[in-house]
């Protein structure tokens, strides 16, 4: 990533909390610089909001990533699937200042790495376990 781009080339599993009176759901996803389908479809929206329900206090709130390669990602809040998306690849807007050798449009976004970050409020992270899924 360039010193000067505005995001990383990524897909960003939002966590949000609630406002104490908006439904506001949580685990969406936003795609800066990347695309993804749902059911077939190309996404055109930069964020897809989950079916997750609203946790308005301060609750813990389990969530879920699950990646199968660049093929099929669900997200899950407290053992419930909120969102499914496929076919995940570089390409789309939403971010500036890239590389152009690292955005290659079309490519299947098949490696990267996690962040966790906080763009303007308090969040605490309890526990945060990666486990690589194999078998068929």
């Amino acid at each position: 990533m360039l010193l000067e781009q505005d995001f990383p080339i990524s897909l960003e599993l939002q966590l949000l909390g609630g406002n104490g009176t908006d439904a506001r759901p949580t685990a969406n996803l936003c795609t800066p610089g990347t695309e993804v389908e749902m059911s077939g479809v190309k996404v055109q929206a930069h964020c897809t909001n989950s079916t997750s329900e609203t946790f308005h206090d301060d609750e813990w709130v389990t969530v879920e990533l699950i990646v199968h390669a660049d093929t099929v990602v669900s997200h899950l809040v407290n053992g419930e699937k909120v969102l499914g998306y496929e076919q995940l690849t570089i390409g789309g807007g939403s971010v500036d200042g890239f590389d152009d050798a690292m955005k290659l449009d079309g490519q299947p976004l098949g490696h990267g790495y996690i962040a966790l970050q906080s763009e303007s409020h308090p969040v605490q992270f309890r526990r945060v376990l990666l486990r690589q899924l194999t078998g068929g």
